[in-house]
């Protein structure tokens, strides 16, 4: 069933109060689409809603809305999507960017701490994609987003259960774009380096990451700003991208690209 004409198209982005998340609901929304702000952190959402949507009004137009889900929460899921569907008339576009961190050396590692990287990270982008589903199903132009990573691709020491998780969203993006391709549902990943995020910003301050090493192994350069990713998701969530599925673009700078590294 194809979407009524004179709806705006509609975006929902988990994961969507802060970093990459916030930046696609601003692509989104300057792009035209209805956007609906769900994350974990209901009042984080509700602020980020009210200042897009201020930013909306002053161009004229948009519509945002702010949902709270735990994406490890099935029935939460089910709801926020349900209910973000029923208020902005229907669904055209998920876009999973909710995401933890946890660093622990693989040895060490706490069975609850792997459990709960994979939870939020793989079975959390399964738990909406599967909840989008009828929604997207009377899309014409459905389109699924996964924010993977190049830990996808990558080893990196410390984060075994980041890059389990992945991996796992690239496979699962590939085996969704097959099944789904005969309901018109595109499934495609992006795949960052480093983001310009609290989450980075905290990690340099801390000692963890450093800069200069980032550049050093990138060719193109170092971390990658928000609103870089946003464009791409973007694009691979427009028409404009109509046979594209089943593909992780990299956002990287050359970094998986770089022999040297």
């Amino acid at each position: 069933m194809a979407h009524d004409s004179g709806r705006r198209r509609a975006a929902a982005v988990t994961g969507g109060a802060a970093g990459i998340g916030l930046a696609a609901c601003r692509e989104f929304l300057d792009r035209g689409l209805a956007v609906a702000i769900v994350d974990r952190d209901a009042e984080a959402a509700r602020k980020a809603a009210d200042g897009l949507r201020e930013a909306a009004a002053r161009g004229g137009s948009g519509k945002v809305i702010a949902a709270s889900a735990d994406v490890r929460d099935t029935a939460a899921v089910d709801a926020a999507i349900d209910a973000v569907t029923g208020e902005l008339g229907g669904l055209d576009v998920l876009v999973n960017c909710a995401g933890i961190t946890d660093r622990a050396p693989a040895a060490e590692m706490a069975d609850a701490s792997w459990s709960r990287m994979l939870d939020v990270h793989l079975t959390g982008t399964f738990r909406c994609c599967r909840a989008a589903f009828p929604a997207l199903c009377d899309s014409d132009t459905a389109a699924i987003v996964n924010v993977s990573s190049v830990a996808a691709r990558l080893g990196f020491p410390l984060r075994v259960s980041y890059c389990a998780a992945k991996s796992g969203i690239e496979g699962l993006t590939r085996s969704l774009a097959v099944e789904w391709a005969a309901r018109g549902i595109r499934v495609n990943a992006v795949a960052p380096t480093w983001v310009r995020t609290a989450i980075l910003e905290d990690a340099v301050a801390a000692g963890v990451l450093d800069e200069a090493k980032i550049d050093a192994i990138t060719p193109f350069g170092g971390v990658v700003e928000p609103f870089e990713v946003a464009k791409a998701i973007a694009f691979l969530a427009s028409p404009d991208a109509r046979m594209i599925t089943g593909q992780s673009l990299p956002i990287d700078g050359g970094l998986t690209i770089n022999p040297n590294v």
